[in-house]
């Protein structure tokens, strides 16, 4: 399949020809004799490039290309910091001869600037992917004007490209509505699920498990979704607690269209296991259900409980509590702080290795660890200013391990003191989301309620 790209060329215009022109690219050893292959690459400078093969010119002789572009650009006094542009097209392994891809790089080359530009056409062998570059002068012999490279221009370059390609019965790369951006690539990258990466996953879910817009949309809405437009609406589109903005379902990607989300749900319809199954209902409300279950186990509110609740609520999200049929969805806002379930995980082993149940008593430990971390800082201190008195080598190496001694003191409770630091920073949040998450199932219960009573009617 054939690609292409295009840049411009800033530094010396001779550099990037004698590039185009390298003889040890642009004929391969297994295209040529023994002794013609020694000859050519003796002929490396640049009077003697007539004799490579796979190179030409257009609108300039390719052996004498660099003087030509020069006298253009001396003639219309155009010379600026964008001296040349380099593009290449590229071809897939084995699918052309060098002959064949040199004469689709002059044709491409001859419809793109062939009018009013000099290019030099190369064609290298020595990837295996055959492909040709071309040097074009950044002025114009025919009126001098700048060639100014926008990006209709890449899209151009392809599009010829691939037009010559499918003539010559030649693959070329087809076309895909992009269904991303930077951020979500970026996220995707550090292994972090964005929005839109947690919309699909819900919607793939919902569209197996519905045999219609309605029952989709009752589905959506259980995993904690509002619809800013239902499927009455030519674009359904749904929005969560915490996003800025609603997200169009048919934006996430061809499958998500309409008119096939209709197929899946009409087929849907004919598959009785769809039926045949009911989840129960706690599973649309994990947090009151959980929260039932801890607080007959322990009477009272305390920060292990606030921990405990939580991180049962992040373990729903990763399956590996409960078994995989038996999955209860949770929010979106809630299934985005999987991601730092070792850190609440790593909090919750301090609080209860400290035995810590309330604010105060988080405060009062972080407190006494920052004064143990002073005396032991001080002490170090001092140390250290002995070092600097001491007076044989004995002295000097006893007092420095004293004082990597009370580094290796000093580590564990720095780290308790930032997970300390950290507990107490999360608390408010993780309040505030358990209070969304259970403002969500109070919700779905009467969804749910409701419902029932439609369907005893």
């Amino acid at each position: 399949m054939a690609t292409t790209g295009f840049w411009p060329v800033r530094g010396r215009l001779k550099e990037v020809i004698d590039y185009a022109n390298n003889p040890d690219k642009t004929t391969a050893k297994k295209y040529l004799d023994e002794d013609l292959y020694a000859a050519i690459r003796y002929v490396e400078n640049d009077d003697k490039t007539d004799q490579t093969m796979f190179v030409s010119g257009i609108n300039c002789s390719k052996h004498n290309a660099y003087n030509e572009m020069i006298a253009v650009k001396r003639r219309f006094g155009e010379r600026g910091k964008n001296i040349a542009y380099h593009g290449y097209q590229s071809f897939a392994a084995g699918e052309v001869t060098p002959d064949e891809a040199h004469e689709i790089g002059v044709e491409t080359a001859r419809q793109m600037w062939g009018a009013k530009y000099q290019v030099v056409v190369t064609t290298h062998l020595n990837t295996d992917n055959i492909h040709n570059h071309f040097v074009v002068n950044s002025v114009a012999f025919t009126d001098g004007r700048k060639f100014r490279n926008g990006i209709g221009d890449r899209l151009e370059l392809r599009k010829i490209s691939d037009s010559i390609c499918r003539l010559r019965q030649k693959s070329v790369i087809e076309a895909h509505k992009f269904y991303s951006n930077k951020k979500e690539y970026w996220m995707q990258k550090d292994g972090k699920m964005s929005h839109r990466d947690m919309l699909r996953r819900d919607v793939d879910e919902a569209l197996s498990k519905s045999g219609s817009f309605a029952e989709m949309e009752y589905y959506l809405k259980c995993l904690g979704y509002r619809f800013s437009r239902d499927y009455n609406y030519a674009h359904i589109s749904v929005i969560a607690d915490g996003w800025k903005r609603p997200i169009r379902i048919d934006s996430l990607g061809e499958k998500y269209s309409r008119e096939n989300m209709r197929e899946i749900l009409v087929a849907n319809q004919y598959k009785s296991e769809l039926y045949a199954i009911q989840p129960p209902k706690y599973k649309r409300t994990p947090l009151l259900v959980i929260e039932y279950e801890l607080r007959q186990a322990r009477r009272k509110d305390t920060v292990q409980l606030l921990f405990e609740l939580f991180i049962e609520l992040l373990k729903i999200c990763t399956g590996n509590n409960v078994e995989q049929q038996q999955s209860r969805p949770l929010s979106p806002m809630m299934r985005a702080e999987v991601r730092k379930l070792d850190k609440y995980l790593e909090e919750y082993k301090l609080l209860c290795d400290q035995h810590i149940e309330s604010l105060e008593g988080l405060v009062a430990f972080k407190d006494n660890i920052s004064a143990k971390i002073t005396a032991l800082e001080q002490e170090r201190y001092a140390v250290r200013l002995k070092i600097r008195r001491a007076k044989i080598p004995e002295e000097d190496a006893a007092l420095k391990e004293q004082a990597k001694e009370i580094t290796r003191q000093i580590t564990p409770l720095r780290k308790q003191r930032d997970i300390a630091i950290r507990i107490e920073e999360r608390i408010p949040k993780m309040q505030e989301l358990l209070e969304q998450e259970r403002s969500i199932e109070m919700q779905r219960n009467h969804l749910v309620k409701k419902r029932e009573r439609s369907s005893e009617r």
